[in-house]
């Protein structure tokens, strides 16, 4: 499993409803991509939003990053919406689980 950390501060000022939209559609796009497998995203005290995105290999993380309609939002986000981002892409190294038993 490959991980993709996607962190970012919005621009002041800039249009949310037009980032929350193309997020949407990014995120319906990811969606449908062979080897992706799920995506969350968190919003800090500070503003910065953090996004985690699971794929099953390298390939399809560079697959998604080099699709033409992605390419084009991650253009629009430096022109239109982020202050700043830091993307990483993580390898798994060990998964440790814990569930409560209800009842």
């Amino acid at each position: 499993m490959v991980i993709v950390v996607f962190r970012f501060h919005v621009k002041p000022g800039a249009n949310l409803e037009e980032l929350n939209a193309l997020n949407q559609k990014m995120g319906a796009l990811v969606s449908e991509m062979p080897g992706f497998l799920g995506v969350k995203d968190f919003s800090a005290q500070d503003g910065e939003v953090l996004v985690i995105a699971e794929f099953d290999s390298l390939e399809s993380v560079e697959a998604w990053k080099a699709h033409h309609e992605h390419v084009a939002a991650q253009h629009r986000g430096r022109e239109e919406f982020f202050a700043d981002y830091r993307i990483h892409v993580c390898s798994l190294i060990r998964t440790s689980e814990f569930t409560a038993e209800s009842g």
